[in-house]
Formats: structure tokens, C-alpha cells, sequence
């Protein structure tokens, strides 16, 4: 099972709209045990991080006013990649855990752009 990332904008009526990923953008976000082992890992709580942790307790929903600072933290966790991958599973290489974790993280950090842009939130579940 995998985490996936959308973009949703809160409508006038009060009723929640999701947009769809423009074409070739995967909305993957990581595998459902990254919810403790990474995202709300050690590390990533060391780095400061205050979203992702959250998924370790349920999903995560980033509201419109937060998007920005979410994006920030997007780019906190791009710069420490080589600390992360460093705490997590040994069953793969730290070559797969860099590939898995920064082609994750940059479908996050687009899905971030992206509500930003529409004056919208971000949702990981």
C-alpha cells in the first residue's frame, strides 16, 4: 500500500474539492510504513519537521494557510536526504532509499506548489 498526495481547495459552499494531478505527475508520497519508519521518524522530527511527523498518527492534512510553511518543510527534509536514508530499513541500499525518498519528496513538494498556487491545502493519506 502506498501514502498519496492531493491538492484540495476549500469551495465557497464550505464542501472540500480535490484536484486532479496534471498528466505525468505521480501523486505517490511513500509506502504506508514510511507513516512512523520516515516521515514521523527520529530523524525527521530532529530536523525540526512539524507535518510529517503527523503521519505517524493518521493523515495528513495541510490547511491553505500552512501550505507554504508545509513547502518550506518539503525543502528542510530535501537537504538532509543523506540524514534520513541513513536511519532507515537496511533491507535496501541507501541508493534505493535516496531514489525512493527524493522522487517522493518532489512529488510532494510539486503537489505543494500546486496548492499554494490555487489558494489550497495539501492532504497525505
Amino acid at each position: 500500500m502506498s501514502l498519496l498526495v492531493h491538492v484540495f481547495v476549500d469551495a465557497a459552499d464550505g464542501t472540500r474539492d480535490y484536484l486532479d494531478a496534471p498528466d505525468g505527475v505521480s501523486e505517490t508520497a511513500g509506502f504506508e510504513r514510511w507513516r512512523t519508519s520516515v516521515w514521523g521518524s527520529p530523524v525527521v522530527r530532529s530536523l525540526g519537521a512539524r507535518f510529517f511527523p503527523r503521519l505517524a498518527g493518521g493523515d495528513l492534512y495541510v490547511e491553505p494557510d500552512e501550505a507554504g510553511a508545509f513547502l518550506d518543510e518539503c525543502a528542510l527534509l530535501a537537504s538532509h536526504v543523506p540524514l534520513i536514508v541513513a536511519g532507515m530499513d537496511p533491507g535496501r541500499t541507501a541508493e534505493e532509499h535516496t531514489h525512493h525518498l527524493t522522487s517522493n519528496l518532489a512529488h510532494i513538494s510539486h503537489a505543494a506548489r500546486r496548492a499554494v498556487e490555487a489558494g489550497g491545502g495539501v492532504v497525505i493519506w
